[in-house]
């Protein structure tokens, strides 16, 4: 027996469910990225919010690329389970907040519908940093952008402004520096470009918040969608899993009507820089450490990476005089706690993150994630050995002579180090002429420690 809409009253006792009349909401949320995360995080925030008397924000999920998600949930009317889990305890949700999953490659028309139609309001995103298609020096790569979201939204945002329609808020919830902005940004080279009728409606009519957004939510596993079907006493393909610590900063600045998420606990706010970079230099980068760190030294989850006193050791110095030390706090922001807290969540073995799931697009990734905070102490002459431990395992990950690298960059690396070699990689990616020179260029000292751990 599935999961869905006709089988709701046959859920074993216990398991708690949505409330709110599913049949009488609109859909106002169209995302993209409609992946784990976004059904762990905002869709759930939007569900609760549903629940407690908020209309007409139900979600239409996008998936730009595979069409496992829609083969998840639409058999199952959109709905799926989340379970929150810690070493002593789960609880189960079945959450009713998504509508439908359209697939862009064969429902291009249905999902420029949904964003046309006047009762959207919301388009949000988390796909991931390569879903923003951006070159190595931040600026919009279209033929990359041709296969990303740009066309689709382009083509749906043209329809309101035709049809005299206000412009919709664009609410980016990926690892991005200041996402809301880099997003605007974006959309407005691809525009210029692609749209210039368009160009100037967007930036007038709608919003892009930057978010931070924060929970673990690892790969679910057949071992996971298992457990899912005994606790609920059917199947759930699209079952979710994740850690009960969740959190959504959002910059206080949208186009029109929201959900009360702050309700809910997510926190409106008029500046969301700090938590952002708290969450990226310090979680994001600490993972990221842990998985290219860990992987080497044979392990596959996180809790068993930071089990590790070595890399614990070097986990802690990364968050708390490394990343800690390279911003400004918020008042009131405790990143000391912050590191402690992200400590405990690294090492409950209840998640099973996988190294390898963390490790996908580092090149993506470590700007945002490293080499900022590696700027920044540069700058002031302080040495991170951490960081540059942690960006030597990288580098030995994207030779690609011992496990798979799945990244947009694969290839160039590969190539890149064949050419240049152990003696010359850091400098052809962090030199002053590398790849990555435009966030941070490398001195002397940094390519020498990173040539003898190479060696």
């Amino acid at each position: 027996m599935r999961l869905s809409v006709s089988t709701l009253d046959r859920l074993a006792p216990g398991i708690s469910r949505f409330s709110h009349d599913r049949a009488a909401q609109k859909t106002g949320i169209v995302h993209f990225g409609i992946g784990a995360f976004h059904r762990a995080h905002q869709a759930w925030y939007t569900d609760l919010a549903m629940d407690a008397g908020e209309r007409d924000w139900a979600i239409a999920g996008v998936s730009l690329r595979s069409e496992t998600v829609a083969r998840q949930l639409n058999p199952q009317d959109g709905l799926y389970s989340l379970t929150e889990r810690s070493e002593e305890t789960a609880a189960t949700r079945v959450i009713g907040s998504v509508r439908e999953v359209l697939a862009a490659a064969r429902e291009r028309e249905a999902v420029v519908d949904r964003i046309a139609a006047p009762e959207c309001r919301i388009v949000s995103f988390t796909v991931t940093e390569k879903g923003y298609a951006r070159a190595a020096d931040g600026a919009l790569e279209l033929s990359l952008a041709e296969a990303s979201f740009y066309p689709l939204l382009t083509a749906a945002l043209e329809r309101r402004q035709a049809a005299g329609l206000p412009g919709v808020t664009l609410l980016s919830c990926d690892n991005l520096p200041d996402n809301g902005r880099t997003l605007a940004r974006l959309l407005g080279e691809w525009t210029q470009a692609r749209a210039p009728d368009l160009a100037s409606w967007v930036e007038n009519e709608c919003a892009c918040p930057s978010s931070m957004i924060d929970r673990i939510v690892p790969a679910t596993t057949e071992a996971d969608l298992a457990a899912a079907e005994r606790a609920l006493r059917m199947r759930d393909e699209g079952a979710v899993f994740t850690e009960r610590f969740s959190q959504w900063v959002i910059e206080d600045r949208f186009a029109g009507p929201r959900p009360g998420w702050e309700k809910h606990g997510a926190q409106l706010v008029g500046e969301v820089a700090p938590y952002e970079t708290a969450k990226l230099r310090m979680l994001n980068g600490a993972h990221s450490a842990l998985a290219y760190l860990g992987l080497e030294r044979g392990h596959e989850f996180v809790h068993q990476a930071v089990a590790n006193p070595a890399l614990r050791a070097l986990a802690e110095r990364l968050m708390r005089q490394e990343a800690a030390t390279s911003f400004v706090a918020a008042p009131g922001q405790d990143l000391s706690a912050y590191a402690d807290a992200l400590l405990a969540r690294f090492a409950d073995p209840a998640l099973n993150h996988r190294l390898m799931q963390i490790a996908m697009d580092g090149s993506q990734k470590i700007p945002q994630r490293w080499l900022e905070t590696l700027a920044f102490h540069q700058q002031r002459g302080v040495p991170c050995p951490a960081l540059l431990e942690a960006l030597a395992a990288w580098l030995r990950h994207v030779r690609g002579d011992v496990r798979t690298v799945d990244d947009p960059m694969a290839e160039t690396l590969a190539a890149l180090w064949a050419r240049a070699g152990a003696t010359g990689i850091a400098a052809a990616l962090f030199g002053p002429q590398g790849l990555f020179a435009r966030t941070w260029q490398a001195d002397e000292t940094a390519l020498a420690v990173l040539t003898e751990k190479l060696a």
